[in-house]
């Protein structure tokens, strides 16, 4: 199995407005080696019950990735999706591949060609 690239929109604090409120700057981490695949019909429904979102992949978090994936957009193909619910997180000495984590991903926003609102 071979992951791919995408992009994770990780957001930092770069000031404050007049009341205090933090203004925030999105800046896209390439992340190397996710592998993306197709959520089982147990997931979408699950998904639906519990968030109600439907997700649309699952994507396979690399071992000793340090990012935040909660509630985080995340850019495949070139395409904007938002993550839904937490990570899933197996024993990483127990898991045989190079994968550790899971998260589900909605479909989220435009194409990253086109305008964000």
């Amino acid at each position: 199995m071979k992951g791919m690239t995408v992009w994770l929109a990780v957001k930092r604090v770069v000031g404050r407005d007049p009341f205090g409120a933090p203004i925030e700057a999105e800046e896209l981490v390439e992340v190397d080696d996710v592998l993306v695949g197709q959520p089982s019909s147990d997931d979408i429904v699950s998904a639906i019950q519990m968030y109600g979102k439907k997700i649309v992949y699952v994507l396979g978090i690399p071992k000793g990735d340090t990012h935040n994936w909660t509630d985080t957009d995340v850019i495949i193909w070139g395409e904007r999706f938002r993550t839904v619910g937490y990570p899933e997180t197996g024993i990483q000495d127990n898991i045989p591949l190079r994968w550790g984590q899971n998260i589900k991903v909605e479909r989220y926003g435009q194409s990253e060609g086109g305008s964000q609102s």
